[in-house]
């Protein structure tokens, strides 16, 4: 499978609602990095620490969080997502909408990196 093909299915696994899908492709040492800004914010090292600090959370603090991808970018070992996130604040009722870059980095089909770049001043809104 292409790293493409492998990043496309832990979308797919997204829109299924199959975390265990989202987290398999993950190698176990793989580092996860939120963006600065973002509720969720920091790097995580290996798959439960990533279900644990990122999507637990997620699913705690908002209705209806997606990512809806927009494009993938092939370079090889590297894949770029690019999209948008949307969600309601269970805390606050409030909706919003932000554009986002996924960097996904693999080796041998797997996994090894993972960056966020988000406009979180449209996310810090719906929270405050």
């Amino acid at each position: 499978m292409a790293n493409i093909d492998v990043i496309a299915e832990h979308y797919a696994a997204s829109d299924r609602g199959d975390l265990e899908g989202m987290l398999a492709m993950l190698a176990p040492d793989c580092t996860w990095t939120e963006a600065e800004g973002f509720p969720y914010a920091g790097t995580y090292v290996g798959p439960e620490a990533v279900r644990a600090n990122v999507f637990e959370r997620i699913a705690r603090d908002w209705d209806g969080f997606t990512f809806t991808l927009a494009e993938l970018l092939d370079a090889g070992d590297t894949v770029v997502a690019l999209g948008r996130y949307s969600g309601t604040n269970r805390a606050t009722g409030r909706t919003f909408t932000a554009r986002v870059a996924h960097v996904w980095r693999l080796s041998d089909g797997r996994v090894t990196s993972f960056e966020q770049i988000v406009d979180s001043a449209m996310v810090d809104a719906a929270i405050r």
